[in-house]
């Protein structure tokens, strides 16, 4: 939207925007909810690296939280500045974060190891070359549309062979976020323009990073259980403080 005082990055060259007045707060952020929204996808998504590193869980969970810190800085950097490339820097994770999460709900499947990890790899560079040389549009939110939906099969099929009932609240939890997320989003997108001329603005777009980032917060819980059960574990899904999730394993003593 249009700018508030002056610009510290200069002229805005992104080729999208969310419904969120410029540099109201600070010359140096120029979507200031927007950018502080991705303060908690950071914090959750390290709690998940922290935990992911305690227990020993294998390196591709430590990726994956790591991929979602990337991420959300990359967000930031983007909504702070409104330049082309940091939109590059936000836009691009987002394919390789999905990227991993095929990667992880499928390959306990695939009969050959190193196949599927050396297609994905390519896959994300040539895609990532691509994307800074041309300007996708819609075709890029297809793209990403696509890769999400690869994942719900996969995810529905882990969902219903999963008895513990803590798991499941987790997938639940998932859902729940996700949803909540693309409402926020969708309103945000559709109603900018009586958004804007309103007395009070929800900040649409950030309450989709916030609810996203306790969705992949979520999802990544739920995949670490699947997981652990997988590898023979006894994985639990147990609360800090009575309310915040995470897991916990028992490996046999040989591993």
């Amino acid at each position: 939207m249009a700018d508030g005082m002056s610009s510290f990055w200069g002229p805005v060259t992104s080729t999208t925007e969310a419904c969120e007045q410029n540099y109201i707060y600070s010359s140096y952020i120029a979507e200031f909810f927007n950018t502080l929204s991705n303060i908690p996808g950071i914090l959750l998504a390290l709690i998940g690296l922290v935990n992911a590193l305690r227990q020993c869980f294998e390196k591709r969970f430590s990726i994956l939280h790591i991929s979602n810190m990337i991420l959300a800085i990359g967000s930031m950097l983007f909504h702070a500045t409104l330049q082309r490339l940091q939109q590059q820097g936000d836009e691009t994770p987002m394919v390789w974060e999905m990227l991993l999460y095929i990667y992880i709900l499928y390959s306990p499947d695939w009969h050959y190891r190193s196949t599927m990890p050396t297609f994905l790899f390519i896959y994300g560079a040539l895609f990532a070359i691509a994307h800074s040389q041309v300007h996708f549009g819609i075709g890029f939110k297809v793209h990403y549309l696509v890769l999400c939906l690869l994942c719900i099969p996969r995810m529905y099929k882990y969902y219903i062979h999963t008895e513990d009932r803590s798991a499941k609240r987790l997938a639940k939890l998932y859902v729940i976020t996700l949803l909540l997320g693309s409402l926020c989003w969708l309103c945000d997108r559709l109603f900018c323009k009586l958004i804007s001329h309103s007395y009070f603005n929800l900040q649409g777009h950030a309450l989709w990073h916030v609810f996203m980032g306790f969705n992949s917060y979520y999802a990544n819980t739920f995949l670490m259980y699947c997981r652990a059960q997988q590898r023979g574990w006894n994985p639990k899904v147990v609360h800090f403080m009575g309310f915040f999730p995470y897991v916990k394993i028992e490996k046999p003593k040989a591993q």
